[in-house]
């Protein structure tokens, strides 16, 4: 696996759509896990100030979506996420996030996340479960 080349990737496909608009920026990636990173600020934020918890599950979902498709060919597969779950364990005002997907269950047709989100102390913010149904074009 070419991790520069893996990470390029990424951000290609992120290009013009949610992932760029709230600024996750894919960071590091290995053999059964891909980590991206997001800064938190007002854009992120719920009305009292803090990272809304919507903003922690697109971040999952994003991370664990694009995660699924190093496994697959995507000129012959796409990936559809079709449940999440989220536990919000600790609030975060600012600073960044980091998620990082780890594959739990690696089917033919579906995958199974978890989703690890942390701030900049190693914290935990946020434990995801995703599930993605895996389709041919």
């Amino acid at each position: 696996m070419d991790k520069v080349k893996v990470l390029e990737m990424c951000k290609a496909f992120s290009k013009n759509t949610l992932m760029e608009t709230l600024q996750i920026e894919y960071i590091d990636v290995g053999e059964d896990f891909l980590t991206a990173k997001m800064p938190v600020n007002s854009k992120v934020h719920q009305p009292m100030g803090l990272l809304h918890g919507g903003a922690s599950v697109a971040l999952a979902e994003s991370v664990g979506s694009a995660a699924s498709m190093l496994f697959l060919d995507p000129k012959q597969f796409e990936v559809r996420g079709i449940e999440i779950s989220a536990n919000h364990l600790k609030s975060k005002r600012e600073g960044e996030v980091f998620a990082t997907a780890r594959i739990i269950h690696k089917g033919n047709r579906l995958h199974l996340w978890e989703i690890k989100i942390t701030d900049e102390n190693n914290q935990l913010i946020s434990l995801c479960k995703l599930t993605n149904m895996i389709l041919p074009k």
